[in-house]
């Protein structure tokens, strides 16, 4: 409840459904294995929050290949169950959303349109104080470690790879992670001996199988996997076998990482339970918004693991920055068409900006590509 400490409050709320077309289709251990057709756009939910005072927030979620407009559904039907509440009160304003809709339950597509709003209610809170997020948070550091994936993808030829691995290290960003998985298990060995001969021994890798292997595979793929020093395997198996990453992990001098596709604080906790993640990689808008994230990043601290937030990197940049143990973060070109912004990488690193909040506003290009859009309250 509201009481005499309440300053501010929301006034108006503005939704919008944008579609990101992608330049080319994406493929990876899915597409090869039949169980996905080749992304081609990215759906995003974004929530724009405007105070009594004027104070504004933005925040976003998205969905790949399905479940957009269910996410904009949802967060249209929640939506005014925020209007007239302090939006200090952010932990609260969670929980009263997740109410609202509690009978499709606290994960998957409900709590990630819950995450837009969560988002938005911290962006806002930071720009109050005249802070970039991670230094609200507290941050650890102003810079992060960031490695690139989407020029790694499988659909994309061996040297255009390599080719895309210089252009990324050439523009500060530190590491270089590809899609495995092939249904010719050498091909991945072949590109992946490529890559390591073409960047040099110093050069961190990783690789990501996208849940397509099973335990024998996943067991004799890592044992091959060893002599390239990478930093982790990523979702070797599927992304709830907690007790097969586990195994996994404890017979590989190889990190495990995994986490990216759970969609709650609960999934992840099986994974930390469970010992089956060196390195766990949630995603803020896939479980819920920052409000969750931090209470994963304080389990997963803890336990003492190591953090590689997936995708999403002009949020994660910030939840980063504010990790006890020194992250990664994840760089991803997509989302550029949609911010006037650029997070700048140098020596490796992806540097926090002074820029209040997350530090991001829409470009005239993201409202052109909005599919839907809804408005609730009064705005000032």
């Amino acid at each position: 409840m509201t009481g005499e400490a309440t300053v501010d409050r929301i006034a108006w709320i503005k939704l919008s459904s944008v579609t990101l077309p992608l330049a080319t289709p994406i493929s990876d251990a899915k597409v090869l294995t039949g169980r996905q057709k080749p992304m081609t756009e990215v759906a995003f939910l974004f929530a724009e929050i405007v105070t009594e005072s004027g104070h504004e927030g933005i925040g976003f979620s998205y969905s790949k290949r399905a479940g957009g407009p269910g996410q904009f559904a949802h967060a249209r039907e929640v939506a005014p169950a925020l209007i007239g509440e302090d939006p200090s009160d952010i932990g609260r304003l969670w929980t009263t959303l997740v109410w609202a809709g509690a009978s499709v339950g606290r994960s998957g597509l409900a709590t990630q349109a819950i995450a837009a709003f969560d988002i938005a209610l911290w962006d806002l809170k930071a720009k109050r104080a005249g802070l970039p997020l991670a230094k609200l948070l507290g941050a650890h550091r102003d810079s992060v470690r960031c490695y690139n994936t989407s020029g790694g993808f499988l659909h994309t030829p061996t040297e255009q790879v390599l080719d895309n691995a210089s252009a990324s290290l050439a523009s500060g960003i530190g590491g270089i992670k590809i899609k495995v998985g092939h249904p010719d298990r050498k091909q991945d060995l072949r590109r992946l001996t490529a890559l390591r001969e073409h960047v040099g021994d110093d050069v961190p890798l990783m690789v990501d199988a996208n849940q397509q292997w099973d335990r024998p595979t996943a067991q004799r793929m890592g044992r091959a996997l060893e002599e390239f020093d990478l930093v982790w395997i990523e979702e070797p198996l599927d992304a709830y076998d907690a007790q097969g990453h586990a195994a996994l992990a404890a017979s590989l001098d190889t990190p495990v990482a995994t986490g990216e596709m759970l969609a709650s604080v609960a999934e992840h906790y099986e994974l930390i339970r469970h010992g089956a993640a060196d390195v766990i990689q949630p995603d803020a808008p896939r479980i819920g918004g920052i409000t969750q994230f931090l209470k994963l990043a304080a389990l997963a601290d803890h336990h003492h693991l190591q953090l590689a937030p997936h995708f999403a990197m002009e949020i994660h940049l910030h939840l980063a920055a504010a990790y006890p143990h020194e992250p990664w973060v994840e760089h991803f070109d997509w989302l550029e068409p949609l911010f006037n912004e650029r997070l700048e990488t140098r020596d490796g690193r992806m540097r926090v900006s002074s820029r209040p909040g997350l530090g991001i506003t829409l470009t005239p290009q993201a409202r052109e590509w909005t599919q839907q859009r809804y408005e609730v309250g009064t705005r000032p």
